[in-house]
């Protein structure tokens, strides 16, 4: 079973202004980033067919038609379809980076963040983790579980559980932190992801 650990939330990430709109402009901007951008329709240019008249002009008592390729025709081409294209958008890091600590914060505040300190020793087990999450209170919980790169026995054992999604500490997110009900942080994880963000403002 995990044992839950004591640690103190730095202030200036768990304790931070939730700006809901610059979390949803985040988000937005992440799923967008998310879109392979692949849908491609044929235009009357592109699709097969031949290029004859298909029927005479005048005589027939229908509406003259100069090609069978036409998007009104069936088999035709189609006006003003999706073509290819780059739905990424531009979000600055700073932007990206007050998201997640807003997302934390609102997790802190409402006591649904956990550091522990392993979530299954010695080898991987499927059952041992499902344990221990149950025994957090994790029963018909989406579980946003955040490890050390090095601590593949967590990520062995968690992989095949539909409500766990693991994540390492240098992947998390904002998206990842509101679709999940609690998050839980090994004690590894948990230095990671702050040593991180000690670096980074060090090189500012």
């Amino acid at each position: 079973m995990a044992n839950k650990v004591s640690v103190d939330f730095p202030a200036e990430v768990f304790d931070a202004k939730t700006n809901v709109a610059l979390i949803h402009q985040v988000v937005v901007a992440q799923r967008a980033a998310a879109r392979q951008g692949t849908h491609k329709t044929k235009t009357r240019s592109e699709v097969s067919g031949t290029g004859a008249k298909p029927f005479r002009q005048k005589g027939t008592g229908r509406a003259r038609q100069g090609s069978m390729r036409g998007p009104h025709m069936i088999g035709g081409g189609v006006v003003h379809g999706p073509t290819p294209r780059d739905y990424s958008q531009r979000t600055p890091k700073k932007m990206k980076a007050a998201a997640l600590r807003g997302a934390l914060s609102d997790r802190a505040r409402n006591d649904r963040i956990v550091v522990v300190d392993s979530l299954v020793t010695g080898q991987a087990s499927t059952k041992a983790a499902k344990a221990a999450l149950a025994g957090l209170g994790g029963a018909n919980r989406n579980w946003l579980f955040v490890i050390d790169r090095s601590d593949d026995v967590a990520a062995l054992s968690t992989r095949n559980l539909p409500h766990v999604h693991t994540l390492y500490a240098d992947q998390l997110n904002t998206y990842d932190v509101i679709v999940s009900d609690d998050i839980v942080f090994t004690q590894a994880g948990y230095d990671a992801f702050l040593a991180q963000g000690t670096a980074k403002e060090e090189t500012k």
